[in-house]
């Protein structure tokens, strides 16, 4: 089995649970912040890199923060490898602003398909760490090939 790996894409609150957390299931947790000064606003002494890792296909990305202006290149970079999973966290009820980030961008609409938006399993989790949990379950179940929830 090869190594898993969980990629938190910028330095926020959340994505210090799920890297602590993601850590605890087996992943080897990594940061990417293009700021590098913020990478410190993560605790945990988790690794921090400034450009985009090398992304295989057992790589599970969750973009953090869907306001950073960098959004669209951010994830334009991680979709040119091949990762397993990429997601972008933010309001079910609102529009991702990633897919016109990436149009804007002239990325190929299979590729932005790629990107997951909600991400996480549906359990009304509003704080850093509940929405840690709701991500990393959603991976679990997605790797299971599980769709997740109370339904078997």
């Amino acid at each position: 089995m090869s190594e898993r790996v969980l990629v938190a894409v910028f330095a926020t609150p959340v994505a210090s649970y799920l890297l602590r957390y993601g850590k605890d299931l087996g992943y080897t947790p990594v940061l990417f912040e293009p700021e590098g000064a913020r990478a410190t606003d993560v605790e945990g002494g988790f690794e921090a890199v400034t450009t985009v890792p090398e992304l295989g296909p057992d790589a599970d990305v969750v973009v953090t923060d869907h306001n950073r202006p960098e959004l669209g290149a951010v994830l334009k970079a991680v979709l040119d490898h091949p990762a397993r999973w990429v997601g972008v966290l933010g309001n079910p009820r609102h529009a991702g602003p990633h897919v016109a980030a990436l149009k804007a961008l002239d990325v190929p609409d299979p590729e932005i398909a790629r990107v997951h938006r909600p991400v996480g399993l549906n359990i009304g989790s509003r704080t850093p760490p509940e929405i840690a949990v709701a991500t990393l379950a959603g991976l679990l179940a997605d790797r299971n090939g599980r769709p997740g929830g109370f339904e078997f």
